[in-house]
């Protein structure tokens, strides 16, 4: 169990905080508010690390299969569209031109409304009963497309879609914070980021094995992908109904000392805070929303999101254009092994940002095989060398959903403010996601300038914001180095200071 002996207290620190280290028990720390740090930001509480690791692995086991699970099915009835094209969608429906790609933007647009709210929902409701809930509800969508006969019913459809699915990511990735420290969330964050390259290998195989089906029902050819799918989806959000639990206080699979020893964990790297789950706080969550890092790196996931999006579409159209002619299941399969080598990359980038606790240092490995990949396709018209170049920009751009996501949750404090830095980074990188549907263009095909120009712009663009965040961040913290906390916190109370978040002088920038 966690040692909770108190460290020494400055003399000058403000009498509130004097008032707030009392001596407490265990559980009384980890249940009322005992503070993790003092003014300086440095931990007051010691941990055993056996005992972290195996309540660690406790909630890897417990938590994170739910959760990749739900995330899986939630990529994948929204990505199925691309293998439902191939399989007559358009046709079917009398989309014409830039029809499809209407239907695509229509998801984005609810699902860019929604995300913050959505997001301010699921801490207000708990991520217990949340996160199952919208899961239910994309499900019933998916279904729902089944149905459709024209494109102001798909279209419809879609935008319901895009509501439910908006609290999916950043939803997750804020209860995810919940459990674990830091340097732990990117890697527990890719076990179900890496669900959306899976959703693209698995979706694939999916798909094809459902086109061998004569009929489901009444329903053939492209509706009973959506329709079976989205029944999976129904099925495992009624169990995460009763797997889920909101926060490791209410946890029954936990022993009150390891509930103990989970809360005061998270709280150990909250500098100065007295709370891990505070109240919804309007300045909290602006601290979240503006922050610094948070708008960068928003925007570092914007331009990589138009290129994961843009695959989860259009890779089966770009299939189609290097092997045209291959059947559809021969199509729909050779879309499979470019993100399976994906997510080899989305998982194995972030477990080495758990070890080394960085995270910029990969964005800046990531976007030079986007760069590499899109100029391949540019460059040649060679079929294997264009196949090719999709493994390099699935290994560059899919670890950046967690990595993204872990970047604004380490680099603020309260929870309020990680909950609006998460939807707000999601938020922006679906503005990416609205932006891929129109990056690709019917007449733009089969060599695509226009949407591979866009993408090596994306790719550049990225390497050069990271490599200047990383060293903004560097600057900064060595400028908060001079400064006095004591007086800087001269005369706050202890709800002011809890309020300062990523601005507490005794806060560092962790790139």
């Amino acid at each position: 169990m966690a040692d909770l002996r108190e460290a020494p207290i400055e003399k000058d620190a403000p009498a509130s905080y004097h008032e707030d280290l009392k001596h407490e028990t265990a559980h009384q720390a980890a249940e009322r508010g005992h503070v993790a740090t003092d003014i300086y930001g440095h931990s007051l509480i010691e941990f055993d690390p056996k005992a972290e690791s195996r309540l660690r692995l406790k909630i890897d086991l417990m938590i994170v299969p739910t959760v990749s699970l739900l995330y899986l099915f939630c990529f994948i009835d929204r990505a199925n569209i691309g293998n439902a094209r191939l399989a007559g969608f358009e046709k079917d429906l009398g989309l014409k031109n830039y029809d499809y790609n209407k239907v695509l933007s229509v998801f984005y647009i609810s699902y860019i409304i929604f995300e913050i709210p959505s997001n301010m929902a699921c801490k207000y409701i708990g991520p217990g009963w949340f996160i199952p809930a919208i899961s239910l509800g994309f499900g019933i969508c998916s279904i729902g497309t089944a149905f459709v006969h024209n494109i102001h019913a798909v279209s419809g459809v879609r935008f319901l879609l895009g509501i439910f699915e908006a609290g999916m990511m950043p939803g997750i990735a804020y209860y995810l914070s919940r459990w674990y420290r830091r340097s732990e969330l990117a890697f527990r964050l890719s076990l179900y980021i890496v669900m959306a390259p899976l959703a693209g290998a698995f979706g694939g195989l999916l798909a094809s094995g459902i086109l061998k089906l004569s009929h489901f029902g009444g329903l053939e050819r492209w509706r009973m992908i959506f329709a079976i799918e989205g029944i999976i989806t129904c099925g495992l959000s009624v169990v995460s109904f009763f797997t889920l639990t909101d926060r490791p206080a209410t946890a029954r699979w936990l022993t009150q000392e390891e509930k103990d020893l989970a809360i005061a964990r998270v709280k150990s790297e909250r500098v100065g805070t007295t709370e891990v789950l505070d109240k919804l706080d309007k300045t909290k969550t602006l601290r979240g929303i503006l922050s610094p890092v948070t708008l960068v790196t928003a925007f570092i996931f914007l331009l990589n999101n138009i290129t994961v999006q843009g695959l989860a579409f259009f890779a089966p159209t770009i299939v189609q254009t290097i092997y045209p002619k291959d059947t559809v299941i021969s199509q729909q399969l050779h879309t499979v092994p470019p993100y399976i080598v994906g997510a080899f990359f989305t998982v194995l980038f972030p477990f080495l940002s758990w070890r080394f606790d960085r995270r910029l240092h990969f964005f800046i490995m990531g976007a030079p095989l986007m760069m590499v990949g899109y100029i391949m396709f540019l460059a040649s018209h060679n079929p294997q060398v264009r196949y090719g170049a999709t493994f390099l920009i699935a290994s560059g751009a899919f670890a950046f959903g967690a990595l993204c996501n872990a970047q604004v949750a380490a680099n603020v404090v309260s929870d309020t403010a990680r909950s609006s830095a998460i939807a707000t980074n999601v938020m922006l990188g679906n503005v990416g996601g609205l932006i891929s549907t129109w990056s690709f263009l019917p007449f733009d095909k089969p060599d695509y300038h226009i949407g591979n120009g866009l993408n090596f712009a994306t790719g550049s663009t990225i390497l050069i914001l990271s490599i200047l965040l990383l060293f903004w961040m560097k600057r900064s913290n060595k400028q908060r180095e001079q400064k006095s906390v004591d007086e800087e916190l001269s005369g706050l109370t202890t709800g002011e200071i809890q309020d300062l978040d990523w601005k507490h002088p005794a806060f560092r920038w962790r790139p």
